[in-house]
């Protein structure tokens, strides 16, 4: 697993709240900064065992928020 060499920022101001924008904008940072598939898996996972607030506080351990 290869985790990102830099903490992406993810900018999710104009999401209006829709999780699956928000998992498809953090996915799509993390590629970007250099995780492999395993490790965007392994995000993918998390977000999904929970709600809302699970998926934010999840997010927010991936990548920097604004």
């Amino acid at each position: 697993m290869t985790k990102p060499k830099i903490k992406p920022t993810v900018k999710l101001i104009d999401t209006n709240g829709n999780a699956f924008a928000i998992i498809g904008r953090v996915r799509n940072a993390l590629f970007k900064a250099g995780a492999d598939k395993e490790y965007v898996k392994k995000y993918l996972d998390e977000v999904m065992s929970g709600d809302y607030d699970n998926l934010i506080c999840v997010t927010m351990d991936y990548v920097n928020v604004t």
